[in-house]
């Protein structure tokens, strides 16, 4: 049995540029992982059946992203092998900390590893864009500032500081807020050098925020504390601490009935980690 992680992205920041022809957005954003998220366990099936013993509510089997992950695989590969897989849910769906795609990505990187498959990066990244924008960043597993879709990446080390992550109890549409004419889609592009030095905000926060007051409440109480963002689209709200204390203290102060986690910010993730181990374990 193979045991590896599906860790939680923020974006630090999120600009849209600009309208593609085809309907998608241009965007330029910042994606950091945290040491805290799902947890996936793989177990070989010589049948080539693929089967997830953990259901979601309101999500089927076979279009679940970690089955349509494990099956891309596998059609692409030509593997006749399958897999077992369970799912230790901890990342709220809707919460735009990356649970789905994260767990697509882990799903390409642990099965490729099960398989013995042996294929590239770039073309585990490659696949992972037709299932998501954000799976590349997960199959890299490098902070990386983005632009496109949120497929180009170029790699950046950031400061890693102490979050604590707020996910208010709404899903929020990724769609409709893409969709909402009120979105601003001309904020001027920014450079990577321009971004570090301390620029960039989020320019989904603000239809977010008008849309679902569960967000815009969390943000204000947030904000008492520390400045707040949003992360993605939303739900979930975060903002950082110079150490796991500062942050753990008002997370205790927040109400019982608004879930929250503290995390490490990660330049590279915890999933990259567990795979390197594995790599070292094996050529020992």
């Amino acid at each position: 049995m193979l045991t590896l992680p599906a860790p939680a992205k923020l974006n630090l920041m999120l600009h849209i540029t600009g309208r593609r022809a085809d309907g998608y957005h241009e965007l330029q954003t910042l994606f950091q992982f945290l040491d805290y998220g799902d947890e996936l366990c793989f177990s070989l099936r010589e049948d080539g059946e693929i089967r997830l013993h953990t259901a979601l509510p309101g999500v089927d089997h076979d279009s679940n992203l970690i089955v349509r992950a494990a099956r891309l695989l596998q059609r692409e590969s030509g593997c006749s092998l399958g897999a077992d897989i369970s799912l230790l849910k901890r990342l709220p769906m809707g919460g735009g900390i990356g649970g789905g795609s994260s767990d697509a990505a882990t799903t390409l990187l642990g099965l490729d590893h099960l398989w013995q498959l042996h294929l590239s990066e770039d073309r585990l990244a490659e696949l992972g864009l037709t299932l998501g924008a954000d799976v590349p960043v997960f199959v890299r597993g490098r902070a990386a500032f983005a632009e496109g879709v949120g497929e180009r990446l170029h790699p950046v080390d950031l400061p890693e500081p102490w979050f604590l992550v707020i996910a208010p109890q709404v899903s929020v549409s990724t769609a409709e807020i893409f969709a909402d004419p009120e979105l601003t889609r001309n904020t001027p592009a920014i450079t990577v050098r321009s971004l570090l030095a301390g620029g960039g905000h989020n320019d989904c926060q603000p239809v977010v925020e008008k849309r679902y007051p569960e967000v815009r409440n969390a943000l204000s109480l947030l904000n008492k504390f520390v400045p707040a963002s949003m992360t993605g689209t939303g739900a979930c709200v975060f903002g950082s601490f110079p150490n796991e204390g500062e942050a753990d203290k008002v997370r205790r102060q927040l109400p019982d009935t608004l879930p929250s986690f503290v995390a490490r910010g990660r330049n590279v993730s915890m999933l990259h980690r567990s795979l390197e181990e594995l790599a070292q374990e094996a050529s020992a």
